[in-house]
C-alpha cells in the first residue's frame, strides 16, 4: 500500500509549511497601500445642530 509511506508526504507537509510560515508573511507585510491616511485628514467634524423648518 503506498499510502503508508510517509516519505514523500511527510516532505510535502514541510515544505508546504515553510511557505506558509516563511514566504507568505513577508509578501503580505512588505505590502503597500497607495492611500496611506493622512494625520490632516484626521480632524474632529464640527457638529452643528440642524435647523428643520417643520418643527
Amino acid at each position: 500500500m503506498p499510502q503508508l509511506n510517509p516519505a514523500p508526504w511527510f516532505a510535502i507537509l514541510m515544505f508546504s509549511w515553510l511557505v506558509f510560515l516563511v514566504i507568505i508573511p513577508t509578501k503580505v507585510m512588505a505590502h503597500t497601500f497607495n492611500n496611506e491616511p493622512s494625520p490632516q485628514t484626521a480632524k474632529k467634524p464640527k457638529l452643528e445642530s440642524w435647523n428643520w423648518p417643520w418643527y
